[in-house]
């Protein structure tokens, strides 16, 4: 992972055609909070590139400004300073509708808590992103049935989220993101309340779906095991940048 000297050019795709360079491209990014002496630095003008098709694992102790960066980098923060280009996209400062777009076309979000809703089946939760976006319905269900087997809960459809375990929940919210086949997976801490080995099989489950739906994702953890497993790592260290570089053998 090469750094990045600036935000703009190479990569930005005209219309009609499908963005070329990193799928994300963050340059001099900045975040703090609050002011004067009480400011927190979440970043500190950290700059970076995600190639495509790549599992870039982000790790860092609690309050290193991982959380913040990823929500910088989905539109659901703005930065103090610098600029975010994620699939030819420049994020800072769209409108509040082009975010919008943004997410619910191109970014798909997985979190701890899962996120599913109660009342709904393991089907209807995988299709919700799809009624949001008017889906034909007949494309839908067809697309959270191939979702659901590649995540394993193809026999689990009908099963609402309470009667599911919490690595299955987990597998739902996976196949949640991926509705709208979105270039960008952004995952905080998905394997956080899960044990150790439901979180790996989570984990592998993650990489093979870049693998196979040719999606980029950056995943947020802090569990080392996980880390092996991941093309290439990032650090964060009081909002400061270190890239390892490419993982050994992984290609």
């Amino acid at each position: 992972m090469t750094q990045s000297t600036s935000a703009q050019g190479g990569g930005t795709a005209v219309a009609g055609e499908r963005p070329t360079g990193p799928m994300v491209r963050v340059d001099n990014l900045h975040r703090s909070y609050g002011s004067g002496a009480a400011a927190v630095h979440a970043l500190r003008g950290i700059s970076f590139e995600v190639p495509r098709g790549e599992l870039v694992a982000l790790k860092g102790r609690s309050g290193s400004g991982k959380t913040t960066l990823l929500n910088l980098l989905g539109g659901l923060d703005q930065p103090d300073e610098g600029a975010i280009t994620v699939d030819g996209t420049d994020v800072v400062g769209l409108g509040e509708q082009d975010l919008l777009e943004l997410r619910r076309d191109r970014i798909g979000f997985i979190f701890q808590s899962f996120g599913l809703i109660p009342i709904l089946s393991a089907a209807e939760n995988v299709g919700v992103p799809m009624r949001l976006k008017k889906a034909d319905p007949r494309e839908r269900e067809e697309r959270v049935a191939l979702l659901l087997s590649l995540v394993g809960l193809g026999d689990h459809a009908k099963q609402r989220p309470g009667e599911l375990s919490g690595g299955q929940q987990q597998r739902v919210a996976i196949a949640r993101a991926l509705a709208n086949r979105p270039a960008l997976l952004i995952a905080d801490e998905p394997t956080g309340q899960l044990d150790a080995d439901t979180g790996l099989a989570v984990m592998e489950l993650i990489r093979a779906v870049v693998r196979s739906e040719g999606v980029t994702a950056l995943v947020a953890t802090h569990d080392s095991q996980l880390l092996g497993l991941a093309d290439r790592v990032l650090e964060l260290n009081d909002g400061e940048l270190v890239d390892h570089g490419p993982q050994p053998n992984r290609r």
